[in-house]
């Protein structure tokens, strides 16, 4: 039989008996303090039935409404990486895709580091984008992880907290 399990790795989208594409399913799901990688979501998402992968990258970027940003730092709630996960299952139902990837940074991040990564595998590229941008924004609304920005004078605030 199989060796032990080495973690969550990538998952094929269910298919029923005849072999058609089934639900959708979440492949990934992750809130992490290491480094995010693009390749790793993408490898998520490919299957044969998927013809079309829509990805979205978040870079922190130098500014912010006019002002000099140095470095960011998100903090996630202990709930988060369940959150993420019951926000992409419920985006993947909402849509006639095949596969989910998404990633989550947490910590301190410089410009330029990938933040989040959100991946979807679809037949189609019009469902795999409408996907794509409805899960990053269900993600940024949703999932419990707060951003502090640094400023280039040393001022920091929290965005998006209550």
């Amino acid at each position: 039989g199989p060796g032990p399990a080495a973690g969550p790795g990538p998952r094929r989208a269910a298919r029923d008996a005849a072999g058609r594409p089934g639900a959708p399913r979440v492949v990934l799901a992750s809130v992490r303090a290491e480094e995010l990688s693009v390749d790793e979501c993408l490898r998520a998402v490919r299957e044969p039935g998927v013809g079309a992968v829509a990805l979205f990258v978040g870079t922190v970027r130098d500014h912010d409404h006019g002002r000099a940003v140095t470095e960011l730092e998100y903090t996630a709630h202990p709930r988060a990486g369940a959150e993420i996960t019951r926000v992409a299952d419920d985006v993947a139902a909402m849509y006639p895709v095949l596969t989910v990837a998404v990633t989550h940074r947490t910590g301190l991040l410089g410009i330029g580091d990938i933040a989040v990564v959100v991946a979807v595998g679809a037949a189609h590229r019009d469902e795999a984008f409408a996907a794509c941008r409805r899960l990053i924004d269900e993600v940024k609304a949703q999932v419990p992880i707060w951003k502090r920005q640094v400023f280039a004078d040393g001022s920091s605030e929290w965005v998006g907290a209550c």
